[in-house]
């Protein structure tokens, strides 16, 4: 199959965690990729694009510089996230403005990027929620408040690109073992998580739309917990 035949995936934040797994997921499936990353990591078949998803400058050029080098989008994945967790009482104005920035403006001027894009080719955009959302926890205001928000987004999203045949998808999962050298049982390893959405992407039917999926780890730890490890509870 050649380049031109391939679906392409445009990723954001594939130097590690979910991302890099859903990359290597996608890549093996036979997708041509491109990536946004604040931090590359120089592997060819990424073709990634160093962008800092807080500058949304940089999230059009890098866009444009994507659709430049390929005919076609079929898929975008908003991935990448600023995990801030910090008391209210602590939170610095700069760092609350950063988690808005990248964890829900992002959202905005990538969207609003790849929709012509995603429009003629009959695309599906997924973005990746969080349990935090909707369940919070001790020193989540900033991860949660944005979550809660972009769930809001994607949905009005839905309803409005519908019919122009973009397909939106939001994923909400709980625990992820997201850091290197995490080997928690209770929660989802990043492969896995990888492989389920993959699956909403590439195995589903076009015409079947999943608008928003949750996904949590398969056994729980033995309470009591707080802060973040609430996740770990749904």
């Amino acid at each position: 199959m050649g380049s031109t035949d391939r679906p392409v995936a445009l990723l954001t934040g594939t130097n590690r965690g979910t991302g890099r797994s859903l990359a290597r997921e996608l890549h093996e499936r036979g997708y041509r990729l491109f990536s946004l990353n604040r931090t590359p990591t120089g592997e060819d078949w990424l073709h990634e694009q160093r962008c800092d998803l807080a500058d949304p400058e940089q999230i059009r050029d890098r866009v444009a510089r994507v659709l430049a080098a390929t005919d076609r989008l079929d898929v975008c994945v908003s991935n990448a996230v600023d995990r801030l967790l910090e008391p209210i009482a602590d939170i610095r104005q700069v760092d609350w403005d950063r988690s808005l920035a990248v964890n829900l403006s992002a959202n905005l001027h990538l969207t609003q990027a790849v929709l012509p894009a995603l429009r003629s080719g009959n695309g599906l955009i997924v973005f990746m929620g969080s349990h935090a959302g909707t369940r919070y926890f001790e020193g989540g205001a900033t991860y949660s408040a944005t979550k809660a928000a972009l769930a809001a987004f994607v949905e009005t999203l839905l309803l409005e690109e519908r019919n122009n045949g973009v397909r939106a998808c939001l994923i909400s999962p709980g625990a992820i073992a997201n850091l290197e050298g995490d080997t928690d049982p209770h929660k989802m390893t990043t492969q896995a998580v990888a492989k389920g959405i993959a699956s909403i992407i590439d195995d589903f039917p076009k015409d079947l739309l999943v608008g928003e999926i949750e996904i949590r780890p398969a056994s729980l730890p033995k309470p009591p917990v707080t802060g973040i490890d609430r996740l770990l509870h749904v």
